[in-house]
């Protein structure tokens, strides 16, 4: 099993950052592929960004791309997602999610979730 909390949500204004925190436990985190998904009001969970076990390849969703970064780092259990330039439409509730397979886009590849922390941006 693995247990996914996240944490760093929050109010911004358009323009604005915000740096989300994803805390693991459980089995070999280390060995996981991890994923951000999101899912705005009234709307299906979407792909954000995703991670390899090593930290050598990532994904980002063409949405995100040049403003949110996916890191991780496996000494700290720990995954993030920088959140720059932020824009009313990134308002969502942001999942953390991990898989033992490759780095994928479709979030039935995930097998584990977080509760999910909410990101609201003003305009």
């Amino acid at each position: 099993q693995v247990q996914l909390v996240e944490s760093g949500g929050g109010l911004v204004q358009a323009g604005g950052s915000l740096k989300l925190s994803c805390a693991a436990s459980g089995r070999t985190v280390s060995a996981l592929s991890m994923g951000w998904f999101r899912q705005p009001p009234g709307k299906e969970r979407e792909f954000v960004a995703a991670i390899s076990w090593s930290g050598g390849s990532a994904d980002h969703a063409d949405s995100v791309k040049g403003r949110f970064a996916i890191s991780r780092d496996n000494a700290k259990n720990q995954v993030y997602l920088q959140m720059n330039s932020l824009k009313p439409e990134d308002t969502a509730v942001y999942y953390c999610a991990a898989t033992p397979h490759l780095v994928a886009r479709g979030w039935s590849n995930y097998a584990y979730w977080g509760q999910g922390t909410q990101v609201t941006v003003s305009s």
